[in-house]
């Protein structure tokens, strides 16, 4: 049986881990990012029951004694590009997911660089000796199951799988660990007495499909037997964008929901434009105070990377949305840009109905690149706290 040789590498608690390792008084001790919402939690933060997107008050309550660091953006940008670096120095076949997560594939390496186990203990040293940030590796045959593993190692830890014991590791865990088991999800099968992985994988795939939908079953159904036939892939343009902001559980009005959601339309319709891409669908994604979620998409008529067409269809699916927001409250709103399409250079000015997107667009743009991103905003978000703006991998 192949060996196993894919990676998946995730930094511990990684804007914590920044503010620890910069400030040695942090060390050991609770740290919160973030003031209103939690940004990030150490783990001895998280021992407490902290989590991240949890409002501010509430995490303090559970530990008073955490000190609040306020979030340092470009900090944790150059901490990213340090850390693919060495990743980049181990391989030259690493995806990015984050700032902080990637695959590598380290087929072919083990005369110059060792076995995977080997490797993964190197790029853990390095990242401690040159870095000063924890990592947790995981290591399999599969994508899924080399990240399975690195969530079941955390924090700080290292987990090979081997091929014989694949599915000894896997079907005891609970089926959340399965990708794409969300709380619905979770929900349907819990009722039919399924709590484990090894418990999907011996419903078979007719049941699964029936009980779940053809797409979902057959997944879950390939999940639970390991078989991920995807490679690590390089260089390949994502297919979409998104950007969140936690609410925390403060009543919000609909002209801050709508503040916010023109701040991540902003931020995404113009990283579109500077991606020479555009997008066709748009998803917005809700969580409420209960702990659940929902998700509503709009497919255009045409692919845009014009602020005003994506912010009408926003605006619009919160509008659909607005009933159930103001009954549960509303704890996180996300928007997701999908089936992104690369631009011809003649076509990136077309937006819908003709016009050119020069105008604001263009002179926003503009600006900020010469400028800075928060020089210049929209009048509507002027004396607005639009939240901090995460760092993102290239696109």
């Amino acid at each position: 049986m192949e060996a196993p040789t894919i990676l998946h590498a995730d930094l511990d608690a990684f804007y914590a881990s920044v503010e620890q390792r910069d400030d040695p008084r942090l060390r050991g001790r609770p740290v919160i990012v973030g003031a209103g919402v939690v940004l990030a939690a150490s783990y001895e933060a998280k021992a407490r029951g902290v989590r991240t997107a949890m409002s501010g008050s509430q995490a303090r309550r559970l530990c008073p004694e955490a000190i609040v660091a306020e979030p340092r953006m470009s900090a944790y940008a150059a901490a990213s590009r340090a850390v693919f670096d060495v990743f980049r120095e181990t391989t030259p076949l690493v995806e990015g997911l984050s700032i902080d997560e990637a695959f590598l594939d380290v087929r072919g390496l083990r005369r110059l660089a060792g076995t995977p186990a080997e490797i993964a203990v190197r790029v853990r040293r390095r990242m401690r000796a040159e870095l000063g940030l924890p990592i947790t590796v995981g290591v399999a045959r599969t994508k899924f199951l080399a990240k399975v593993a690195s969530a079941v190692a955390k924090p700080d830890g290292l987990l090979v799988v081997p091929p014989d014991e694949e599915l000894a590791f896997l079907h005891p865990l609970p089926i959340e660990r399965l990708w794409g088991v969300g709380p619905v999800t979770a929900r349907k099968l819990q009722e039919r007495g399924v709590h484990t992985v090894g418990e999907v994988a011996g419903l078979g795939e007719p049941a699964l499909v029936a009980l779940l939908g053809r797409a979902a079953g057959r997944h879950l159904h390939a999940l639970a037997h390991n078989r991920d036939p995807r490679p690590v892939a390089v260089g390949r343009r994502r297919r979409s964008l998104g950007a969140q902001r936690a609410l925390g559980r403060r009543a919000r009005s609909a002209a801050e929901l709508d503040a916010i959601l023109i701040t991540l339309v902003d931020r995404l319709a113009a990283r579109l434009r500077s991606g020479s891409r555009r997008a066709r669908t748009v998803v917005l994604r809700l969580r409420f105070d209960d702990f659940s979620r929902a998700a509503r998409s709009h497919t255009l008529p045409e692919p845009t990377a014009e602020t005003a067409a994506i912010l009408a269809a926003a605006r619009a699916l919160l509008a659909e949305a607005a009933t159930t927001v103001e009954a549960r409250g509303l704890t996180l709103l996300g928007l997701a840009l999908e089936n992104l399409e690369d631009a011809d250079a003649g076509q990136l000015a077309l937006p819908l109905h003709g016009r050119r997107p020069g105008g604001l667009d263009a002179a926003l743009d503009d600006l900020r690149a010469r400028y800075g991103a928060r020089a210049v905003t929209r009048a509507v978000l002027l004396g607005r706290d639009d939240g901090p703006s995460a760092p993102l991998l290239p696109d």
